[in-house]
């Protein structure tokens, strides 16, 4: 196991705004739009240094995504920000139309994503929002898994040329990368090797992931542990190189199984090398009120789920 130090718990939404505040310091092209969430998506200290970059929207997100393309054909980078589910199921025409289409460099930065938005419940818990933006062309899908990462990839999409979709959370979580790693976009992050089974981990499931290797590897079983932070581009060689060693994965994301991490995972297989495959995610259903903690449990998304799916896909490779 990649080692790792625990530097208490933050939630990913703050490693936006910080990273936001530093790119307002550097970059003076860099632009914020928000629809009425500011407090939330933590652009605070931006709004405050930079007054003339900032637009608030209100609530017309279909609105932010015109300016925001607006400002990016004119040579600005803008963020529009908001919850994942206004920024994408709301606004899907808009996104499709003109920043898609257009290939503009637009990022659009979703806060408030998954089941851990908690007591909210099913009509903001979105978890179709990677299946939505990874189908259109043109547009990156990241997925960061920690405070410190989710800052090093927004610093990485301000740095691309070209759409990108940026996806993190509420609840505050263990953060655990290295404050100086560099994101690169598409490229995977080992956290261990072995020869048993892959795991495939994205987002919020990548610290249970961890802890599910961890209790694995202390019953004998060696994991090959990958961070997949971007669903699109997918690192394909990591994957591919991971399965043909392993024989077996389970794919591991706070979203729907239908259309995200497992998905493009499952389909990179079919094409190239089909081994059984396990899915830890959300599986056809809408959300419900109750605390982040509460509802990894109930909706299977916690640790022992990810021990449970690799033991079942070990089983399945012995039985092939």
């Amino acid at each position: 196991m990649r080692p790792y130090t625990l530097a208490g718990k933050k939630d990913t939404r703050s490693g936006f705004g910080d990273a936001m505040t530093q790119l307002g310091r550097t970059n003076p092209d860099v632009v914020a739009l928000c629809a009425d969430l500011a407090g939330s998506l933590k652009l605070g200290t931006f709004i405050q240094e930079n007054p003339g970059r900032f637009f608030e929207a209100g609530i017309a997100e279909a609105n932010m995504i015109g300016v925001g393309t607006g400002l990016a054909l004119g040579g600005k980078v803008p963020f529009v920000t908001t919850f994942a589910a206004f920024a994408t199921g709301r606004v899907y025409d808009q996104i499709r139309q003109s920043v898609a289409y257009s290939n503009a460099n637009v990022k659009i930065a979703a806060s408030h994503a998954g089941i851990t938005l908690g007591e909210d419940g099913a009509t903001h818990q979105i978890m179709e929002d990677i299946g939505l933006m990874k189908m259109l062309p043109n547009m990156v899908v990241i997925n960061p898994c920690d405070y410190n990462q989710t800052r090093a990839a927004t610093l990485a999409a301000a740095a691309y040329q070209g759409p990108v979709y940026l996806r993190f959370g509420r609840p505050a979580e263990p953060v655990y990368t290295p404050e100086d790693e560099p994101f690169v976009i598409g490229k995977a992050v080992r956290w261990s090797e072995g020869t048993d089974v892959t795991i495939l981990a994205t987002g919020h499931l990548m610290w249970r992931a961890i802890r599910a290797a961890e209790q694995l590897e202390s019953e004998g079983v060696g994991v090959d542990l990958l961070n997949i932070h971007t669903i699109k581009p997918l690192d394909e060689e990591a994957i591919l190189a991971s399965v043909r060693k392993t024989g077996c994965v389970v794919t591991c994301e706070e979203h729907m199984m239908n259309g995200g991490l497992g998905d493009s995972v499952a389909q990179l297989l079919a094409r190239n090398f089909p081994v059984p495959q396990e899915y830890v995610a959300v599986d056809d259903r809408f959300g419900e009120s109750g605390t982040p903690a509460e509802l990894m449990v109930k909706f299977h998304l916690d640790t022992p789920d990810v021990v449970a799916a690799a033991h079942r896909a070990m089983e399945r490779k012995k039985q092939r």
